[in-house]
């Protein structure tokens, strides 16, 4: 494609994206589907575009107002990845001279929010929670994150499937702390590597997999995953059962649910059972109640914790929208918990960086039941084996998982755990 028609094309997107109607991935690919001509390489430099702006938006925004023209249109030549004289081609004299100085402008130069990028009620709290890190806070969650696997023990181990990738050409290193994580350097496509297409490894955050980790399903044990989604723990838990028992997968979206099985398909397990359910009080879950040995409960979130990877959230969350993900929080946490058996393992976790949607619940809902005592992540993970288990959590007495991505090079997640008294 013409330079010119590709800056053209990025401009078109950006203006589709910055609606904030839809999430950001899912206007891209429907772009994308509407536009099949649009080679691999087009994508990809549409894409990168549309990425850097949403992390760099503040910034670019700011820098943009010096040009002239279209909006979108000096939006989509501040973020052109790749060659200058490519997308120079593609410019005016004026928008050429216009650029050059931009790309003068030091981080010096910027204001404080230019550079963390950042609505000012988002980086208020979490500078709150981590003080003299927020910098590098910041500066990791506008980072792309990189491409986690986890091993699927079901059908191989880490080193094999590690000599397995490298031999297919893939830069890959075992994860610091999940014991079944693999770590690729770049955006390598998976689709036809052997590991992939045989269901030996699946995509997964480290953090995600150490949140399964923290369930310890067991054989032979009644599981519910409350709010599966696409099913990435679900499938981490049917392993760590060994295919046996009965794995509940539930969900709201049958469409998310439509998403697990290929990937199910892929894993080998047959003890999962997707189940599609109205709400947290479905006549589905009231059937198991008082039968379930562990329940996850992964719950609808902010998604803050994701920004390396959905950079789009933060302009699109609120404090409004976030306070009514607490309160949706809160009503699961009470429905799943009615699940447990005595002696169940009850896990809440989020991929969100903020206390309120974190400690704040789970301070909450442990006030609210005494027939549940906390356990703490720190025991549990050091039990496991997790290397730096004590460097993964926070609270007294190590009692709830916390993950930062400038701490530890996974996307923000969140865990509490409780057990039922017998």
């Amino acid at each position: 494609m013409h330079p010119k028609a590709l800056l053209d094309e990025s401009a078109r997107l950006i203006e589709q994206v910055f609606r904030f109607e839809h999430p950001a991935d899912a206007v891209v690919a429907r772009h994308f589907r509407e536009n099949r001509s649009l080679g691999p390489r087009e994508r990809a430099t549409l894409s990168d575009a549309v990425y850097a702006i949403l992390r760099e938006r503040l910034k670019l925004e700011w820098l943009a107002r010096s040009g002239s023209g279209s909006k979108w249109r000096r939006l989509a030549i501040l973020a052109f990845p790749g060659d200058r004289d490519f997308l120079k081609s593609a410019l005016t004299e004026a928008e050429k001279t216009w650029l050059d100085h931009c790309d003068k402008v030091a981080a010096a130069d910027l204001l404080p929010q230019h550079r963390h990028n950042l609505p000012d009620w988002l980086a208020q709290a979490l500078r709150e929670q981590v003080g003299d890190e927020f910098d590098s806070l910041a500066a990791s969650l506008n980072q792309p994150a990189p491409l986690d696997l986890r091993v699927n023990a079901l059908k191989s181990k880490r080193e094999p499937v590690l000599a397995s990738l490298r031999q297919a050409g893939l830069s890959a290193e075992p994860t610091p702390y999940a014991p079944l994580g693999i770590r690729l350097q770049g955006k390598p496509s998976l689709a036809k590597v052997p590991a992939f297409v045989q269901g030996e490894v699946e995509v997964q955050d480290e953090g995600s997999q150490l949140l399964a980790l923290l369930l310890d399903a067991r054989r032979g044990e009644m599981v519910v995953d409350f709010c599966a989604g696409a099913g990435g723990k679900t499938l981490a838990i049917g392993a760590a059962m060994r295919n046996s028992g009965r794995l509940y997968a539930f969900d709201t979206s049958g469409h998310r649910l439509d998403a697990l099985k290929p990937r199910l398909a892929r894993s080998g397990l047959s003890n999962v059972h997707p189940v599609a359910i109205a709400h947290e009080r479905d006549d589905r879950i009231k059937r198991l109640a008082g039968k379930i040995d562990r329940v996850l409960v992964d719950a609808p979130c902010s998604g803050l914790g994701t920004l390396r990877r959905n950079p789009d959230l933060k302009w699109r969350e609120t404090p409004d929208t976030v306070a009514a993900k607490a309160l949706l929080q809160r009503a699961i946490l009470d429905s799943a918990v009615r699940l447990l058996k005595p002696g169940g393992r009850l896990v809440y976790a989020t991929c969100s960086l903020l206390q309120v949607e974190n400690e704040a619940v789970a301070d909450a809902f442990s006030l609210s039941r005494p027939d549940l005592e906390p356990v703490p992540a720190l025991g549990l993970l050091s039990d496991l084996r997790v290397p730096g288990a004590d460097a993964l959590c926070s609270g007294n007495a190590g009692q709830w998982l916390r993950l930062w991505p400038h701490r530890h090079a996974t996307d923000g997640f969140f865990a509490a755990i409780w057990r039922k008294k017998a």
